[in-house]
């Protein structure tokens, strides 16, 4: 059955269609309101008789591409209680068509609101103005500030973490709901004291997913005691990962002695390496200097005073994690090292040419590092034809002795050999790291206690040490199906939506933005 397309249609409920206008730019709209009464704001005493009259413009939907302006008739109305304050009164609408003061229908706040918490202020205004809806980039921001975020349900498990305002510097602190899978609070700092208050005021928490940073655990135990915290799953791999790499760089004298590399000929060095390595002697002296310190009995804090080193680098030392001789970082040739090899052994010396033809297999370094390359081949050549061994850096050790044996060239497979035979004091890191991740793979809680019996006295006793500190939230990790990766895609976001902003969003714009769009 066909209906019949009204002018009413196209205003908010509640009005009545009195004249409609319209030039090359805009719409124009008269309307007045259909209810012969109103209630009395301070009252709510409903009044029929009409004091006055005056009219009230208001931006509404586009119509046909064209932006509509609304002009409303509102009315005054006396107040006929005789004890109310108000004698007269403006006539009230529906809060979600036609606000108290407001400039735009509630419709179209809606869609500026909406746009506001997508994209932004400037770039919603830009997309705004292709939709014939002219707001301002700072309108846009003004009703997100004006809407907030939406009151939270109060969670029971909560994943927290930090994210920075500005990266080493400044940073701030998110809450996630985990059941929920949404956030639900953003704090201005990640100091202790801050997340404790905010904790407190939620006693029904009763399991808190956290990093493996002290201050978010010490904050969750002063505020909820009662409260089961989770170390995150995801941080424990990659603490157990790191443990593995400070193992080797503790190692490297042992590693280098094991693969023939503890000698270096300077006459074998290209000009960078030569500057390494005169850098590794000046480090090998101020090593000795604190070593011997240390082994006298002086304190750190001495050793800090008396050397004018700073304490964390002392530290370093101190746990033998800095001793490697040439850059730490993979070298870029590392992937095209065989290909070198046999074109070297053919004949084609020339490293112009090697690098024009590495090009072409996708190598994206420049000519100088090829060239290095095959100056330090044609001076090992000339000494009798002894080529330099260098030991790979700590990172690259590290990733040789953890990948699988099918994924290992010829050349390799010897140097893992080799150093598993000259320092199996790393191979039995290796399998005491590998044990824990399997033990977090697999959800196997009834390992830990073995576990940390046995990394006590390796390598990675530090890291096992943490471990222990931190055993009642490693074992929750392990036995119940929480962690803190969504806590993690939360900050994700945020960071999407500060960067949006260049950075200069406030707290209470990223909370509307990101809180206010679930």
């Amino acid at each position: 059955m066909a209906s019949t397309l009204h002018a009413s249609t196209f205003v908010p409920p509640g009005f009545v269609v009195d004249r409609v206008d319209r030039d090359d730019a805009l719409v124009f709209i008269t309307v007045h309101s259909e209810s012969d009464n109103s209630p009395c704001p301070a009252c709510r005493t409903r009044s029929r008789r009409i004091h006055s009259r005056y009219s009230r413009r208001l931006a509404d939907l586009p119509l046909s591409g064209r932006p509509v302006r609304l002009f409303v008739i509102a009315r005054r109305f006396w107040c006929d209680k005789v004890l109310c304050s108000r004698r007269i009164f403006t006539e009230r609408f529906d809060n979600d068509g036609l606000a108290p003061w407001a400039r735009r229908t509630g419709r179209l706040d809606l869609i500026v609101h909406h746009l506001g918490l997508v994209l932004g202020g400037r770039p919603a205004a830009d997309f705004a103005r292709r939709l014939q809806i002219p707001v301002s980039n700072d309108t846009m921001l003004r009703v997100v500030r004006r809407k907030g975020s939406p009151r939270m349900v109060p969670p029971t498990i909560i994943g927290i973490d930090d994210w920075a305002w500005r990266r080493n510097q400044r940073y701030g602190t998110l809450i996630c709901d985990l059941e929920r899978r949404k956030t639900i609070a953003l704090l201005p700092d990640r100091e202790p004291a801050t997340a404790q208050a905010w904790l407190a005021e939620q006693p029904q928490i009763g399991i808190v997913a956290r990093d493996r940073g002290g201050g978010y655990g010490v904050a969750a135990a002063k505020a909820l005691p009662a409260a089961t915290q989770v170390a995150d799953r995801w941080h424990l791999m990659e603490n157990a990962s790191t443990a593995f790499l400070d193992a080797v760089r503790k190692s490297m004298r042992s590693i280098r002695t094991a693969l023939g590399a503890a000698t270096i000929d300077p006459d074998l060095l290209t000009a960078a390496e030569r500057l390494q390595y005169e850098g590794y002697l000046r480090r090998e002296d101020a090593n000795s200097a604190i070593l011997a310190l240390a082994k006298e009995g002086s304190p750190i804090m001495e050793i800090v005073r008396r050397t004018g080193h700073s304490r964390g680098l002392v530290r370093k030392i101190l746990r033998g994690q800095r001793s490697d001789i040439f850059r730490l970082r993979e070298s870029s040739l590392e992937l095209y090292l065989p290909w070198l090899d046999a074109q070297w052994e053919a004949g084609h010396r020339n490293g112009a040419r090697l690098w024009r033809k590495l090009k072409e297999q996708g190598f994206r370094g420049c000519l100088r590092v090829v060239s290095e390359w095959a100056a330090r081949r044609r001076r090992a050549d000339k000494v009798n034809g002894d080529i330099l061994r260098r030991a790979p850096s700590a990172r690259t050790i590290a990733r040789l002795l953890t990948i699988g044996r099918d994924g290992l060239s010829k050349a390799e497979t010897v140097t893992v050999a080799a150093i598993e035979r000259g320092v199996p004091l790393l191979v039995e890191a290796r399998e005491t790291i590998g044990a824990f991740q399997a033990m977090i793979r697999k959800k196997a809680l009834a390992d830990l206690e073995p576990w940390l019996e046995r990394a006590q006295s390796s390598l990675v006793a530090s890291f096992a040490q943490g471990v222990l500190k931190d055993r009642a939230a490693i074992s929750a990790a392990i036995a119940l199906p929480w962690s803190n990766g969504q806590t993690e895609g939360q900050i994700t976001k945020l960071k999407l939506v500060k960067r949006q902003m260049y950075g200069r969003g406030k707290i209470d714009l990223l909370q509307a933005r990101v809180i206010g769009a679930e």
